[in-house]
């Protein structure tokens, strides 16, 4: 693994992108990493474009803000490529060689040519994985979306390991954690879809265990590892 990564998460508002970002970077935390998680975005409200990063290192981190240059961006729904709601454009300038763009959609998207001509030439593949799909099939809600989109990216990278990630879960929605404005909103959402909290951490661990196993596969298919 890359002495530091990069990652910029890319959705709309309402599917837990900044909750993502928070819970990584918290996983990150627990394994003795240093990471910093910052969210971007403009109305909270559903359907807005909406980001986050997320820096992990071995060293202190002491740069915040919007992340330029991304080894890994994940896209949490097509519209984020297909109707072009996002922040960052060009949407994949700054990705570097050797990176991982995740996309949740049932089936490849229709980029442009020449964005996959520059995606082959950094040396980055695209990982499309049914992320709410999923999420529907296990949790029984597209609240879960985003367990799906962490599920992919540990399996497919091993960023953190799913100790780290069950702990951080624990955290964020097993004890009192204060968020603000749509992200509280939704975090209420998600609590009230599930009666018992212990149901809420099984369903959201059940979906990144789940998904982990399709990322692992995936990555398995490829001739080198992922952010070497």
């Amino acid at each position: 693994m890359r002495k530091r990564v990069n990652l910029r998460m890319s959705g709309l508002g309402g599917q837990g992108v900044v909750t993502s970002a928070h819970v990584l970077a918290t996983a990150a935390s627990k394994e003795g990493k240093y990471a910093i998680s910052n969210p971007f975005f403009g109305a909270e409200k559903r359907m807005a474009p909406a980001e986050s990063y997320v820096r992990m290192a071995d060293e202190r981190i002491y740069d915040r803000g919007e992340l330029v240059y991304p080894d890994v961006i994940m896209v949490f729904h097509p519209q984020v490529i297909t109707m072009g709601k996002c922040y960052t454009m060009p949407f994949y300038s700054g990705i570097k060689p050797g990176g991982l763009l995740i996309i949740n959609s049932d089936e490849p998207l229709p980029l442009e040519k020449d964005d996959l001509e520059f995606l082959e030439k950094q040396n980055v593949p695209i990982f499309y994985i049914a992320a709410t799909t999923l999420a529907v099939d296990i949790a029984g809600t597209e609240l879960a979306t985003n367990m799906g989109m962490l599920g992919a990216l540990m399996g497919a990278t091993k960023i953190v390991g799913m100790d780290a990630m069950e702990a951080a879960i624990q955290d964020r929605f097993g004890k009192k954690y204060v968020a603000s404005g749509g992200t509280a909103t939704l975090d209420e959402a998600i609590k009230k879809k599930f009666a018992k909290k212990e149901q809420l951490l099984k369903k959201n661990m059940e979906t990144i265990r789940r998904v982990y196993d399709l990322g692992a596969e995936w990555a398995e298919t490829l001739k080198t590892p992922m952010l070497v």
